[in-house]
């Protein structure tokens, strides 16, 4: 069973690896004749004290002789809040506010017929987000940034950030109108600068043109850039003695562009440079902190000069003794076999088949396919001999593929199949939409009601319903994963696996003594699996010293882990905590929508939520008027001035050393290291050596087939040299 989860990773993290979708990028009408050009899109990321602030500027060009409108999609990356997005305008830049979505449309419409400009960007449910910017000037260009956080949690004492780009096929209604643009056409560049309190020793990039720098201990910064005719020179490389003494360890390596980037501070790495950047990948990010590092307790505050009340973020990294889980157990594979899947279907049945042969001699399982209908694949539950192993696989090589997608059937015909007498665990893999049969998420969570098992979800591809299956793992207490075309597969199969073979936290609830907080979200936690952080955002008043208690049960025992924090009566650093609760609390009230289905109260509570705190939902926009417009018509500049006073707290931050941000040093809160991937001990030992064995093979063959490269190329080209991962 050890392997199990590994396997069925790597046979998922392969068959999202094969599609083929659409990317991000510039829409314009198919008859339209017409086109612009997106000319420039800068990235850049801060990752810094638990949150994530991803900043996007892109510049579009009319070529053409008449005034054009500007339609940019790309997908809804993971719990991102949208709250800040900016329109140059006679060259200044003018900050949007954020409207109930109706009225935000109107007055774009009428902005547009009057031909001033104006700026819109809406959210469609979990799919994308749209931005529209009229008028592109004839044979002139127009400049845009938008802005959004993310909670920044650590898994096993390793980071992800993805910077989304890639999206399924446009539904037939859209592309029977737009058609997609999926380059820059002249420059492209990503920047990512992460500053970590806790040390940071390894960044991963699954992507070849990529430098890394380490700036300090916790500082790192990882950068990828396309300038038209220009190369850029970033840095040393390897010497030839380094690499002559290396060659020989070519042939271990596995051809695989992921790599691994360890380095002493102020060395960096070559970039390759291309005339036009595709939109056509996510980009993915990993870090990893240091080895051996202790449970904590961290917390961040934002407090305005003699407010009230103010907002923390309390962050929680267990360092407890989970044990391994030795018992037998039943898993139900539930495989989409839908017509999206055609083509990568074989390489499912190659991956269920090394899951199906890594069982333990106690657990069994059953296999269920479904599209528009469903199929047993083995007789209810089966052993795992080899002789049932190999008629499963064949059954599922003969089946195919074809149909669309009912969920719903899928893991009824599934938790039917359900021995009360043993634990049992769903394996579901499904890479779209719930598009037939019953679709709604609170007929999945009535239905998940009857019954007491974890689902576990591989969600693939940047449109795959993730709010449905997040509503579905968290509802049975499960955990589901992301995965991307260019994901860090072997990463994520640790994470995975040193979760779903060990115990967990269950029952927790955390409480925080002597400083008022109030609005805590999430308010209670069902299950905390190893290896996961924990992270409450809510208000508080006053200040002082409080005593927060974390209270769970590990294998039905009681366990108590307590320590102070302070409260700071005063805190400007990190105004954009206001934003990341508003998210949070709203993500809250959607899931109890989930449960008993949307209400105008519902509707209600969550547009004035969004409204304060200048967030784009389902039900409110942002949009950017005339600055003349704006003081005609009266509207309060409220989203603006929270915008400059986030804006000028990030230049702060960047001038300042990294501040700690533990509480619990004078008194530890756990008397353990974290988890990571590498401290499981068992099972975890020989594959982290292995790992890391390859990965260095990978690192060192790169550095020494592009320098061959170099070595053999015109003196003409660029030279390429890369050592990061």
């Amino acid at each position: 069973m050890r392997h199990l989860f590994l396997k069925l990773v790597v046979s998922t993290a392969l068959l999202v690896g094969a599609k083929v979708g659409l990317a991000a990028g510039l829409m314009s009408p198919v008859n339209g004749g017409a086109e612009l050009e997106l000319t420039e899109q800068q990235v850049e990321v801060v990752i810094q004290n638990g949150f994530t602030v991803t900043e996007v500027t892109q510049v579009f060009s009319n070529p053409h002789a008449r005034d054009l409108e500007a339609l940019y999609r790309f997908p809804v990356p993971h719990r991102a809040s949208v709250g800040e997005f900016t329109y140059w305008i006679d060259e200044q830049p003018v900050h949007a506010e954020v409207f109930k979505k109706q009225e935000a449309r109107d007055r774009y419409a009428k902005e547009v017929s009057n031909g001033r400009e104006s700026a819109l960007v809406e959210k469609e449910e979990y799919k994308h987000f749209d931005m529209r910017v009229s008028p592109v000037r004839a044979n002139e260009s127009v400049k845009v940034r938008l802005v959004y956080l993310q909670e920044a949690s650590i898994d096993h004492g390793m980071g992800r950030y993805a910077y989304p780009l890639e999206e399924a096929e446009l539904d037939a209604n859209t592309e029977s109108f737009w058609t997609r643009n999926e380059s820059v056409q002249a420059k492209f560049s990503f920047r990512l600068h992460l500053r970590s309190a806790y040390p940071v020793d390894a960044i991963r990039v699954p992507y070849g043109q990529a430098s890394v720098q380490q700036l300090d201990s916790g500082e790192w910064q990882v950068s990828i850039a396309s300038v038209a005719g220009h190369g850029a020179q970033m840095g040393q490389n390897l010497s030839d003695t380094d690499l002559a003494q290396r060659e020989a360890l070519e042939t271990a390596a596995n051809g695989n562009d992921t790599l691994t980037y360890e380095q002493s501070p102020g060395r960096s790495t070559n970039v390759n440079n291309q005339a036009a950047f595709q939109l056509n990948k996510d980009l993915i990010v990993y870090w990893r902190l240091a080895e051996n590092l202790p449970g904590a307790m961290d917390l961040v505050t934002y407090k305005e000069a003699g407010a009230a009340d103010g907002t923390f973020m309390l962050t929680l990294t267990p360092g407890i003794d989970l044990a391994p889980i030795t018992e037998g157990r039943d898993w139900i594979f539930v495989l989409d076999s839908s017509g999206s899947m055609a083509g990568d279907y074989a390489t499912l049945v190659a991956g269920v088949e090394q899951s199906l042969a890594a069982l333990n001699a106690n657990d069994r399982y059953a296999v269920v396919t479904f599209s528009n209908s469903t199929r047993m694949m083995t007789n209810r539950f089966e052993q795992a001999t080899a002789n049932n192993v190999s008629d499963t696989v064949r059954k599922l090589k003969q089946h195919g593929t074809g149909g669309g997608t009912d969920l719903y059937k899928g893991l009824e015909k599934g938790l039917r199949l359900i021995d009360r007498d043993r634990t049992t665990s769903i394996l579901l893999v499904t890479d779209g939409v719930a598009n037939v049969g019953t679709t709604e998420a609170k007929s999945f969570l009535e239905l998940l009601n009857k019954v007491d098992l974890r689902v576990f979800t591989a969600v693939m591809g940047n449109s795959a319903n993730k709010p449905l299956l997040s509503a579905i793992t968290h509802h049975t207490s499960g955990f589901a994963m992301n995965v991307s075309t260019v994901d860090d597969v072997n990463g994520l199969m640790l994470q995975m696996l040193s979760k779903a073979t060990h115990e967990a936290l269950h029952d927790v609830s955390i409480r925080i003594d002597g400083v008022a907080v109030s609005e805590l979200s999430p308010h209670e936690f069902s299950r905390v699996y190893r290896g996961e952080q924990l992270n409450v955002l809510g208000k508080y008043s006053g200040s002082g010293l409080a005593q927060v208690t974390l209270k769970a049960k590990v294998s039905g025992e009681k366990k108590t882990y307590q320590a102070k924090a302070a409260f700071p009566p005063e805190d400007t650093a990190h105004p954009e905590l206001e934003r990341l609760w508003a998210y949070s609390t709203i993500e809250a009230l959607k899931a109890v929508q989930d449960l008993v289905g949307e209400s105008e109260d519902s509707q209600n509570q969550i547009t004035d939520i969004a409204l304060d705190a200048g967030i784009v939902t389902d039900y409110t926009s942002l949009l950017v008027l005339r600055d003349d417009v704006f003081e005609s018509t009266g509207i309060a500049r409220n989203n603006a001035t929270r915008v400059e006073r986030e804006r000028m707290a990030r230049e702060v931050r960047a001038q300042q050393a990294i501040q700690p941000t533990r509480q619990d040093t004078q008194q530890p809160m756990f008397n353990a290291p974290r988890h990571s991937t590498s401290n499981g001990g068992g099972s975890l030992g020989w594959f982290l050596l292995a790992l890391l064995a390859a990965l260095s093979c990978v690192r060192v063959t790169l550095e020494v087939r592009e320098r061959r490269q170099a070595k053999h190329a015109p003196s003409t080209e660029t030279r390429v040299d890369s050592g990061n991962a």
